[in-house]
């Protein structure tokens, strides 16, 4: 059976848990050879078992100097996936200046800094897709308590469409994914620390039409497409994946 991804070299942050886990795993049955990459190297110990096309890295996205080493070393990628994030909860009243500069470094400029340290070669070798990992409490929606998280990933949104548009001549593509409230370990965490989980846990139900929360594995389904050449065709889109949410 052809193998969607075969012969393509993937780089994914966030690679620990939750979607960005559910990316590697997609992408190495595919036929991928996948970077996975995240700040806790541990998390990510049995990926070469599952899948032995997949290298675990260390990394801290937020750090300039090592991800222009891990590019530099890691050679051609034809595929990255900005998936690392996080998530302050609070509203602008309840957001310190270290949370909204931490909220930026993590979901806008860190993602700057791999796009701009793979570009070159993607634009050398007139190939290369670029999958940003945003959210419906972005620019499309607003969502209560998500005042930094919101802005950070809007501002992902006008990454994402600012290289699609700069580097659609040289073929290289940039689409963002957009998910609606996942179940992920890190959704999980902040449920937990609520005063009422159960709670909690049914209001992020209940805003969700479908009657449910999305699945890390439909979100790596999306993110499968827009890595492929079936979408040969497409940059600067927004993929929402919301069960409904924003309609």
């Amino acid at each position: 059976m052809d193998q969607r991804l075969h012969g393509k070299r993937a780089l994914v942050t966030g690679a620990g848990q939750g979607i960005g886990r559910a990316i590697v795993l997609a992408f190495a049955r595919e036929g991928a050879e996948v970077i996975a990459a995240s700040r806790t190297l541990s998390k990510m110990r049995d990926l070469p078992e599952i899948a032995p096309s997949v290298t675990p890295i260390a990394l801290d996205v937020t750090d300039g100097d090592a991800v222009a080493r891990t590019v530099a070393e890691a050679g051609r990628v034809d595929v990255l996936v900005n998936c690392a994030g996080w998530v302050h909860s609070g509203t602008v009243l309840e957001c310190g200046d270290e949370d909204w500069a931490r909220s930026f470094d993590l979901n806008v400029t860190a993602p700057f800094r791999l796009i701009r340290a793979v570009l070159p070669g993607m634009a050398e070798r007139r190939a290369g897709s670029i999958i940003n990992v945003a959210s419906v409490a972005s620019s499309i929606t607003g969502v209560a308590g998500r005042a930094a998280y919101g802005a950070s990933k809007a501002a992902m949104i006008g990454l994402t469409k600012a290289v699609a548009r700069d580097f659609i001549r040289s073929a290289v593509r940039c689409n963002a994914l957009c998910p609606g409230t996942t179940h992920s370990p890190s959704l999980e965490e902040r449920i937990q620390a609520t005063a009422d989980p159960e709670a909690t846990r049914r209001d992020f139900v209940a805003r969700q039409p479908m009657g449910r929360l999305g699945t890390v594995e439909e979100m790596a389904a999306a993110a499968l497409y827009l890595a492929g050449d079936e979408s040969a065709f497409t940059t600067g889109q927004l993929f929402v994946i919301d069960g409904g949410q924003t309609l």
